[in-house]
């Protein structure tokens, strides 16, 4: 199987993610789109009671469209959440055709020498490449391409939501109804969730 994986905290999941794997889905031929939420980010602060509702929330975003599948093999996993040992894992799972597809923006992407055991990691991954500002300079990642590292860009329009915005407009009790999908929205208010950020 061809297999496109988008992992990410997700802090929360919302619209602009579900957009952009649908629009994967649309445009790349692939079967599904594996969300993996990080249970331990390695690169970012996390609350680690969050964990399990950062999971729960994808599970809801993702349940109601066939070709979504949402896998919890990092919460698994003990330790930081790497992306180069939850590839080893994946393919032990999968029987995958090719390399696994990696879902990234170009923001992290910049910094990708800096993941745990990149050249490892470049091997095994093509990378598909979210571009999220305007003025792109593809020259910018040309580095990359000279070092190893498979990917392609591609753009799609769409609101690029701030999940540290989002967070924010949770806190002070504003609408996030155009942001997240209702159930994700039932789900922070049922359980309380981002009210001392």
């Amino acid at each position: 199987m061809k297999l496109c994986v988008f992992q990410g905290t997700f802090n929360p999941i919302h619209n602009a993610h579900l957009d952009m794997a649908e629009f994967i889905l649309q445009n790349y031929g692939f079967e599904k789109i594996l969300f993996i939420p990080a249970a331990a980010p390695p690169h970012k602060d996390y609350d680690v009671k969050m964990a399990e509702h950062r999971l729960n929330m994808v599970k809801l975003a993702a349940r109601n469209n066939p070709r979504f599948e949402v896998s919890d093999i990092e919460f698994r996993l003990s330790g930081k959440s790497y992306s180069y040992l939850t590839a080893l894992e994946l393919y032990k799972i999968y029987n995958i055709d090719g390399k696994i597809n990696f879902i990234i923006g170009t923001d992290a992407f910049e910094k990708i020498e800096s993941w745990y055991h990149s050249d490892d990691f470049k091997k095994i991954v093509d990378f598909i490449v979210f571009v999220r500002e305007n003025n792109f300079k593809p020259e910018r990642f040309q580095h990359l391409k000279e070092k190893g590292y498979n990917f392609q860009f591609t753009r799609m329009p769409f609101e690029d939501i701030s999940s540290t915005e989002l967070r924010e407009k949770i806190r002070l009790g504003q609408p996030v109804d155009n942001l997240v999908p209702k159930i994700v929205e039932d789900y922070i208010r049922k359980n309380d969730l981002y009210k001392t950020e």
